[in-house]
């Protein structure tokens, strides 16, 4: 399996593991898989920690760090073929940052793991529902 990570499946992952689906807890546990993250979630991580959302120690860049060293991911930038597939994305709602996650997903021919329903809707990309 290859997980390219919401940033709320990541974020839950690392600080409230229990809204995590048994099945979803285990594979991102399995070390066969190959774990996928987008810098994009990782901005999203920054903004929400600078808006009061979440709170991370010592300093947002610091957790970040750790909560990469300890479980690493690949990062799923954005290319040419990324931006060329949104086109190919269809989504009930107009956010920008899961387009682009779609869109990798696409290219990377990975399974794009969320809870939001409104992306759990989308077209053109494949999806592995938190359940």
């Amino acid at each position: 399996m290859r997980p390219l990570l919401d940033t709320h499946i990541w974020l839950w992952s690392r600080l409230e593991p229990a809204h995590l689906s048994r099945r979803l807890s285990r594979a991102l546990e399995d070390e066969a898989n190959e774990l996928w993250l987008s810098a994009l979630s990782v901005w999203e991580t920054l903004l929400f920690d600078e808006k009061g959302r979440i709170s991370l120690a010592p300093t947002a860049p610091e957790w970040v760090a750790i909560a990469l060293s300890n479980a690493p991911m690949r990062e799923a930038p954005v290319t040419l073929d990324v931006v060329l597939a949104t086109k190919q994305i269809h989504l009930p709602h107009r956010d920008l940052v899961d387009l682009f996650l779609a869109a990798r997903a696409r290219v990377f021919d990975v399974a794009l793991v969320t809870a939001d329903k409104r992306l759990l809707q989308g077209t053109g990309f494949a999806s592995l529902p938190n359940r």
